[in-house]
């Protein structure tokens, strides 16, 4: 066996546990990446939600008194 394959051979051998730790750590990077970005868009989607709710809470009491003043006049009225 000449050295030049005897190298390769190694090279293949010690490589390869090694290019499998690199593919599991950029794997579990990646990961983890977009974990953080996920968390973010829930984060920002809630609190567009809880501005949504705060809007709708105040619209609807305006409506409320709105109403009000509507029943109020119709009552003067009969």
């Amino acid at each position: 066996m000449s050295e030049h394959l005897y190298l390769i051979t190694l090279g293949v051998l010690f490589g390869t546990p090694l290019l499998i730790f690199g593919m599991k750590y950029a794997s579990s990077a990646y990961q983890a990446r977009a974990r953080a970005m996920n968390d973010d868009a829930y984060r920002e989607l809630a609190q567009k939600a809880v501005a949504a709710q705060s809007e709708s809470a105040a619209s609807l009491s305006d409506i409320k008194a709105r109403l009000a003043s509507v029943e109020k006049i119709l009552k003067a009225v009969e």
